[in-house]
C-alpha cells in the first residue's frame, strides 16, 4: 500500500522516507493534494548488460571498409 505525503512532509522527513522506499514501501508525494511524484525502490540489478557477451558474433565483413558511394552519403561537410 502506498503512503501519501505532502511536499513539506517529504522535505522535512526525506531521509526517513528514503529508508522506507529502500525497504520496499511506495511513497507518493503530493502537492496541494494532487499526486506529483512516486518514491519507490529501484528494481534489483538483473545483470542486464554484460561486456563481451556478444564476443565472436560479428563476421569479418563487419570490419571491412564501406564502399565509396555509401561513405559519400554520410559526408555532411
Amino acid at each position: 500500500m502506498s503512503v501519501v505525503v505532502n511536499v513539506h512532509q517529504a522535505k522535512t522527513h526525506f531521509s526517513k522516507l528514503l529508508a522506507q522506499a529502500h525497504a520496499g514501501q511506495e511513497i507518493i508525494v503530493a502537492k496541494a493534494g494532487v499526486p506529483y511524484a512516486r518514491l519507490m525502490p529501484l528494481a534489483a540489478d538483473t545483470g542486464g548488460r554484460q561486456p563481451g557477451r556478444l564476443s565472436g558474433r560479428l563476421g569479418d565483413e563487419f570490419f571491412e571498409s564501406l564502399p565509396d558511394d555509401e561513405l559519400d552519403a554520410w559526408d555532411f561537410a
